[in-house]
C-alpha cells in the first residue's frame, strides 16, 4: 500500500501532462488557505475539488489505500480525548483531522500523477531565484528526488525482511523470549540501505553526476496557465463562501 502511494498511475490524462512544478504550486496554494481559513465550507469545497482531479486524471478506484486499523484507531483515540472539551472541541478535532487528510491526498495526487523524475526539475526550476541568495537549490532537489525514488524500494526490502523473519524456525524457548521484531528489521533495513546507497551513488557518478538529475528540460505551457488559474479560482471561491457563510 505504502509503496503504491509513491509511484505515478501510468494513465494519459490532462493532468498527467501538466507540469510537476505546476502541482505543487497548486498543492502549496491549497495548504496556505486551509492554513489561514480551516472553515468547513472551505473544507467541503477542498475535498470535492480533489475527488474532481481524480475524476479529470482517470485514476482507478484502485489507486486509493486502504488504511490499517490502526490508524483510526488511533483517530477514535484522539476523538475520545477530546470528548471531555465538549462539543467545541471535538468540532476542531475533526477540522484538524480533515485539514490532514486533504493535505495527504493533495500529495499523494502529485505521486501519483507525476513521474519521479521530474520532481528534481521542477523544485530547482521553482527554487531558481533562491540560488542569487546562494541557496544550494540543486542539491536540495536532488535530495528530495532521492528520497522519493529510494523510499518505495526501502519498503519493498522491508517487506521481504519482515516476510523471511517470519519464515525462520524458532525452535528455542530463549529465542522467542529474547526475539526483538523492531530491531532486527529495523538494523537489516539500515544495511539494506547502506549497499543500496552507495551502489546508487556509484550509478550516478558513472551517469555524470547529480546534475543530470536536475536537467530535465521540462518547463510549463499554457494549459500549466489555465490550471493555476482554475486551483487560484478555487481557492478564492472558497474564501468568499466561508466568508459569506
Amino acid at each position: 500500500m505504502s509503496t503504491v502511494l509513491l509511484r505515478e498511475v501510468p494513465v494519459d490524462s490532462p493532468v498527467h501532462r501538466l507540469w510537476a512544478g505546476t502541482k505543487m504550486i497548486a498543492a502549496f496554494a491549497i495548504s496556505v488557505v486551509l492554513m489561514f481559513l480551516p472553515a468547513w465550507p472551505v473544507l467541503g469545497v477542498m475535498v470535492a475539488f480533489l475527488i474532481l482531479i481524480g475524476v479529470v486524471a482517470r485514476l482507478p478506484l484502485g489507486t486509493l489505500p486502504r488504511l490499517p486499523w490502526w490508524f483510526w484507531a488511533l483517530i477514535g483515540v484522539g476523538a475520545l480525548l477530546n470528548i471531555p472539551g465538549g462539543g467545541p472541541a471535538l468540532l476542531r478535532y475533526a477540522q484538524v483531522t480533515v485539514f490532514g487528510l486533504i493535505l495527504l491526498t493533495a500529495s499523494f495526487l502529485i505521486a501519483w500523477t507525476t513521474p519521479m523524475g521530474e520532481i528534481a526539475p521542477a523544485l530547482a526550476k521553482l527554487g531558481a531565484p533562491l540560488r542569487k541568495l546562494r541557496v544550494p537549490v540543486d542539491e536540495w532537489a536532488v535530495v528530495v528526488a532521492l528520497t522519493l525514488r529510494g523510499l518505495p524500494l526501502l519498503l519493498d526490502e522491508m517487506r521481504v525482511l519482515r516476510a523471511a523473519r517470519r519464515l525462520r524456525p524458532k525452535s528455542d524457548l530463549l529465542q522467542r523470549a529474547t526475539d526483538n521484531a523492531l530491531v532486527d528489521i529495523l538494523t537489516a533495513a539500515m544495511a539494506v540501505s547502506t549497499r543500496r546507497a552507495g551502489e546508487l551513488g556509484e550509478a550516478i557518478t558513472a551517469r555524470g553526476g547529480t546534475g543530470q538529475l536536475t536537467a530535465h528540460p521540462s518547463t510549463p505551457g499554457r494549459r500549466d496557465a489555465v490550471a493555476l488559474t482554475v486551483v487560484l479560482a478555487v481557492c478564492g471561491g472558497a474564501i468568499a463562501i466561508a466568508l459569506i457563510w
